[in-house]
């Protein structure tokens, strides 16, 4: 990379983040599945207390892989595991998940409607990170959220260490980034969405570890990202710890609660 990492100075807000990946009913069109996730969905978990912020992240229903093919790393993503989309949920506090159980159980009855299979993936508070990268009044005009999955015999806390302190200083170094987000996740463990009517298979080889939302200015900027020599060399820093980089365009950021308070419309 053109810059080195210790260069590079963050602000950063730290959060307690879960993220639902989620593929709609195969039964029915898949735009009637988005729109209901868009629409009556939406309102159950909007009024779930204890949020700080509901935002659905809409995939491309095309979406073979925009990482470019990296030696010993799986790029392209496998049809059957193509996520839908992101339900991503970030709490007031550690222990606000236990004041939303009622609005829950109203999330956990209506996911029939409108999903065939469900994977909750948490990380501990703090472990969701916002960095600031964006100048004044610079807005998003498209995003990428990328799944990386950790290589066995990688340590998880080197890997936590390496998304902290290379990884993201690296894609901040870049220039180009309007905005920045990351987790990583604790081990996935079905019984922290084991919800009802719904699949929640997910092998062990299947299994994620970190995210990343990266924001540009517009197509044409994340185009030029993804194309030019700046994707190889994070994919020479990424190649010896993860064996998967599943890069999705991102369609719409919906935004539903913003600083703790319901919006009337959600935010785009």
């Amino acid at each position: 990379m053109s810059m080195p990492p210790a260069a590079v100075q963050l602000d950063v807000k730290k959060h307690f983040t879960s993220s639902i990946l989620l593929w709609v009913r195969t039964d029915q069109p898949r735009q009637t599945g988005m729109d209901y996730w868009k629409g009556p969905h939406s309102g159950i978990i909007s009024a779930t207390p204890g949020l700080e912020e509901y935002r659905q992240i809409h995939l491309a229903e095309h979406n073979p892989g925009r990482w470019p093919a990296t030696g010993g790393v799986e790029t392209s993503i496998p049809v059957d595991r193509k996520i839908d989309g992101v339900a991503e949920v970030t709490f007031k506090s550690a222990l606000a998940p236990s004041q939303g159980r009622q609005q829950t159980k109203l999330a956990y009855q209506d996911e029939i409607n409108v999903f065939r299979r469900t994977l909750l993936y948490a990380g501990p508070p703090n472990s969701s990170r916002w960095y600031d990268v964006a100048g004044p009044g610079e807005k998003v005009g498209a995003r990428v959220l990328v799944y990386l999955r950790r290589r066995d015999g990688a340590g998880a806390g080197e890997f936590r260490k390496f998304v902290k302190k290379q990884l993201v200083p690296a894609l901040a170094g870049t220039g180009v980034l309007k905005e920045l987000r990351t987790q990583t996740f604790l081990p996935w463990i079905e019984k922290l969405w084991d919800t009802p009517n719904v699949a929640h298979d997910n092998p062990h080889d299947q299994h994620f570890h970190a995210s990343l939302i990266l924001g540009f200015t517009d197509t044409a900027a994340r185009d030029a990202f993804f194309t030019g020599n700046v994707i190889h060399g994070l994919s020479d820093q990424l190649a010896p710890l993860v064996s998967a980089i599943h890069a999705y365009d991102v369609t719409a950021a919906l935004t539903y609660v913003k600083n703790g308070d319901i919006l009337p419309h959600y935010q785009e």
